[in-house]
Parts: C-alpha cells; structure tokens; sequence
C-alpha cells in the first residue's frame, strides 16, 4: 500500500483522482476517479433569496486559514446523519502537510470564539477541490460556501470540484459533467495562476454579493 503523503495526493488530484477511506479506524485508503463529476460552477453559483439575507445579517465571524486542523477534525465527527467518516488519520496529516505547504484551505465559522461550522479542500493552479465541510449550527457551513465561491470567484479560479453532487449541494447550482470533460476541465484549470489569499473578507463578499445569481 501506498503511503499517504502530500506529493502522491498532488500527483492524484492533477490526474483527477482522491482518496477516502472506509471509516475513522481504516488503515487502507480507496481511490475514487467517477464515471460522473461533481462541479459547482463559479459563473453560475445560485445564491437563494433566504441565505442571501442570512449572509448580510453576518451572524458569524468568517475566516481563513485560521485553523484548518480544527476545521477537519470537526468535519470528521460523527453526526446524526452520518455515524462513520471517511476521514482517518493519515488523510488527516497528509492534508494538514499539504495546508503548510499553501496547497489546502479552509473557511471557518465562529459564534462567540466558538468553531460552528466550515468547509476545507485542495487548491492547484485555478481548481479547487471541495473536501467536506460541517455545521454545528443552522446554515454556518452554507455561509461557509458563500464565502468560498466568492473568494474563489475574485481570486482567478475556474473550477470547483464538489466530487459528488448532493441534495445540499444542487440548490447551489452543483451539477454532473461526464469524466473526460472533467479532466479536460481541470487540465485546464490546474495550469492557471489563481490566488486563495486575495483581499479582504468583507470586501470580497459584497462584490460577490452584488454580482451573484439569486434565486427563490
């Protein structure tokens, strides 16, 4: 078995493919390339009516990169619906690793000091690659994405990989595109410069805010 580490997940997600592994316990890591992708498309993010309120109201404090270890962990916990995670502990460093090296990122939402929910993934070139996120709190990890796609939007990306689509995820606009149009996407898009670190928070947002797609 192939161990872990961040060069052999750069060379993974630039072939278009990621890892996961059965439970928190696993020891060994599947390999996921689907037939279908999952892509947001950043030109076309429906932002809803009611979660665009809730975003302007700012009932969190929004940041980056400020703890990207507690953002997975957090991620990785059990919930309700969902007893196991795929996360276990060699994705959990490898991922950390690859954090350091400026290649993940993670957006974090705070009530009161208090980590209530976020989202993390990989950046190369113009893509970035969609983990998992969390909430802990009613749309903290939707608030999360607003400010993931307008960053992502500002700083010169041109993909957005979601990996699967979900029911969360299609009232963003998510959507399937077969294998080779994903990976001539992404050859694409891990070629151009694109920049994760390019203004401020609020600044970002409410260019987004004014430029985005609202729905019902």
């Amino acid at each position: 078995m192939l161990e872990l580490t961040p060069d052999l997940l750069i060379r993974a997600y630039a072939a278009g493919v990621f890892p996961m592994a059965e439970n928190a316990d696993a020891t060994e890591l599947l390999w996921f390339d689907p037939i279908m992708r999952g892509i947001l498309p950043l030109d076309g993010f429906h932002l809803p009516k009611r979660l665009r309120r809730t975003v302007r109201a700012r009932p969190f404090e929004v940041t980056v990169d400020r703890d990207f270890r507690g953002t997975m962990r957090a991620c990785a916990a059990p919930r309700p619906d969902r007893p196991n995670t795929w996360i276990n502990g060699a994705i959990l460093e490898s991922y950390c690793q690859l954090h350091a090296r400026g290649l993940a990122h993670s957006v974090e939402c705070r009530r009161d000091g208090r980590l209530v929910g976020g989202l993390y993934g990989v950046a190369l070139g113009g893509a970035f690659f969609g983990e998992s996120m969390f909430s802990t709190e009613t749309d903290a990890s939707k608030v999360a994405l607003v400010h993931l796609v307008a960053r992502l939007r500002a700083g010169g990306y041109t993909l957005l990989d979601t990996q699967f689509v979900t029911e969360h995820l299609s009232q963003f606009g998510a959507t399937e595109i077969p294998r080779a149009e994903y990976k001539r996407r992404l050859a694409d898009a891990i070629t151009r410069p694109a920049e994760f670190h390019c203004g401020d928070e609020a600044a970002l947002l409410e260019r987004f805010l004014q430029s985005s797609t609202q729905t019902s």
